[in-house]
């Protein structure tokens, strides 16, 4: 999963992953069959029917899961459930407890004929930013919206039965005529208002969302690979053409990149645009799953900067695709629902698949060198906030619970930074001739999908497929609780640090808004108790001034993320008008951009001795 935080006040942006398993279907068997009726929605809830198997228990429990794999959070899905119910072939119905958050047991269980009980969605519970203490993470949750959306993340709509996880599913959903739904699962159904999926376990039905709303959607091959872009935007402000072309671009470079790694035949991206209304979602980012990403984003952002937000982070999602959906442990291989064991390999599983989106990027020419400095700078001065000293094995293993789960995202910075100098090792070592996206391939060979390592084994397993000096950096650097000295890895490759002067931002200073909002009126205004910057200072703008429009064009909170980006284009000595209203009275204030600057960390070639080392580096 990737989390990524895009501060204004109220919202931000976050992402994720998950394994799987493949077993072939027994034909004999009994499968376990879910109706989910989508077409007769009821103050808001969803109901499910679910046929039980053959019970030769007297009791059975019936659970939600607690957790799903790839969030690393707490989710307790089973809290969404209500009026639940089990009958047996008479209508009678049985006795049912509830045992925990998430689980039901049902006494006569031998009588069991079905189940039913309706479903809340977690967009409505949002308080936060989507990603708060009780929150679901937007991407991981679900949508119920009539006849207009559902984001059915089947987790939070299908249990399992006691020891049942293994039978096949059959899942039937009758929706509205007007909404289709997006997957990359076969609707075995030719009714435009049925739609059946069969999968052959509980973990591979919950490794494919479905996002049913007015059809939005575009198709492209890559190497064979069929991609589905699906898009629901509220308003229609979006569609899936206006962002696929720029999609094909980043997928087609990344299938170039990882070359025989990936065997998936189609792959689904599932776009939800939320209107940031107090019952829509709120955490953005993304969801990997094994041939889906769900995406969630606010649909007041700029076009060119969802496009932008979005390249980033199918980018991270997609090379989910090595790590763990091909490489991973038996924790993952036998996720437990709801008494999950994490694996010690969050630096593999998040820390190299981020690496590895930015490292494509340089490979395959979509960025330039520059470019790809900075973002290695910007996660050393990240990772150098976070606990240093911390084992990232230790974290991993315990990521559920406190002091480790706070520090969760650096998975995106040291995790990365990890990769690189795995990378740049294993570079060094080899003259050149191989790096970490060499090392993916060999433990795709040696593992893969259905075949996990033990999560004790593969510091050993990775030091005999390399060098001894790998091995050495992990037992040192990533179990151990030595701080990695970057910029010694850094020079192998002939890249130094530097200091650079570096704009700050005009409304954003880092993670601190310099504006605020009145949402009863969606007036945008100079946040009071800030010691302002330059930029207000040089053109007299005070504390409480309501920003009516800059350079003409008129702002609010529904353009909001227009203005930040557009304030990202600014140049030092750019003339700008501002309209503000003070005290009651509008006026216009004329001048020019002043940024207020700081000394940053930044990088730079600067031995030619190693340019060939670099070259493969970054071109290898």
């Amino acid at each position: 999963m990737k989390k990524i935080i895009f501060a204004i006040a109220f919202s931000s942006l976050i992402w994720t992953s998950k394994a799987t398993t493949t077993t072939p279907v027994d034909s004999k068997k009994e499968e376990i069959e879910v109706n989910i009726n989508l077409t007769d929605v009821k103050d808001d809830q969803v109901l499910v029917t679910v046929k039980a198997p053959k019970i030769k228990a007297d009791v059975i429990t019936y659970s939600l899961p607690k957790t799903v794999p790839g969030t690393y959070s707490v989710d307790d899905y089973g809290k969404y459930i209500a009026d639940f119910k089990a009958y047996d072939s008479k209508g009678n119905l049985l006795t049912v407890s509830k045992t925990d958050d998430n689980t039901w047991s049902i006494k006569n269980a031998k009588s069991l004929i079905k189940i039913t009980y309706l479903v809340n969605d977690t967009f409505d519970t949002e308080k936060g930013r989507g990603f708060g203490k009780d929150d679901v993470f937007s991407p991981a949750g679900t949508n119920i919206d009539a006849n207009k959306n559902f984001m059915l993340n089947l987790h939070g709509f299908v249990g399992y039965f006691q020891d049942k996880k293994e039978m096949p599913y059959k899942v039937t959903i009758t929706h509205p005529e007007t909404l289709w739904g997006a997957t990359s699962m076969i609707d075995k159904d030719s009714s435009k208002t049925v739609d059946l999926f069969e999968m052959p376990l509980y973990s591979e039905l919950l490794e494919n969302p479905i996002m049913y709303s007015k059809p939005d959607y575009t198709t492209f091959t890559v190497d064979n690979m069929d991609i589905q872009i699906a898009v629901y935007s509220p308003s229609g402000k979006v569609t899936a053409e206006s962002i696929t072309p720029e999609m094909k671009t980043v997928m087609t470079a990344q299938k170039t990149f990882l070359g025989k790694i990936n065997s998936t035949k189609k792959y689904t991206v599932i776009l939800y645009l939320s209107t940031m209304t107090p019952t829509d979602a709120k955490g953005f980012g993304a969801l990997e799953h094994p041939t889906a990403t769900t995406v969630v984003m606010p649909e007041m952002m700029p076009l060119d900067e969802l496009v932008k937000q979005m390249k980033d982070v199918v980018s991270h999602e997609f090379f989910h695709i090595v790590t763990p959906l091909t490489i991973h442990s038996k924790e993952i291989q036998y996720f437990d629902y709801n008494a999950p064991k994490m694996s010690q390999h969050l630096w593999m599983y998040e820390g190299v698949t981020e690496y590895f989106a930015n490292l494509f990027q340089i490979n395959q020419g979509l960025i330039k060198e520059d470019e790809f400095y900075s973002r290695i700078a910007e996660k050393i001065e990240s990772a150098n906030t976070m606990n240093d000293t911390m084992p990232f094995t230790t974290m991993s293993a315990n990521v559920l619970t406190e002091p480790y789960k706070d520090q969760y995202l650096n998975v995106y910075q040291k995790g990365a930074l990890i990769g690189m100098c795995l990378d740049i090792q294993i570079r060094e070592s080899s003259n050149g001739k191989r790096g970490i996206l060499d090392l993916m391939h060999q433990l795709s060979n040696e593992y893969g999908v259905s075949k996990p390592f033990n999560d004790a084994d593969l510091f050993a397993k990775i030091t005999a497929l390399t060098y001894p000096e790998v091995g050495d950096f992990l037992t040192k650097y990533v179990s151990g609780p030595t701080p990695i000295p970057y910029y010694e890895y850094l020079t192998k490759v002939g890249v130094t640090k530097v200091t650079k002067k570096t704009p700050e931002g005009i409304f954003l200073k880092g993670q601190v808004p310099y504006i605020a909002v009145n949402h009863e009126n969606k007036e945008i205004f100079v946040a009071p108790n800030k010691e302002l910057s330059i930029f207000y200072s040089t053109l007299d703008l005070k504390a409480g001034d309501i920003i009516l429009a800059i350079n003409d064009k008129a702002y609010s909170l529904d353009n909001i993320y227009d203005m930040i980006t557009e304030s990202q284009k600014w140049k030092e000595n750019d003339p700008i008008t501002i309209k503000i209203k003070r005290d009651g009275k509008e006026q216009v204030l004329k001048g020019t951009v002043k940024f207020p600057y700081i000394d940053t960390n930044g990088l730079e070639a600067s031995d030619a001795s190693k340019a060939s080392l670099r070259e493969a580096w970054m071109k290898g």
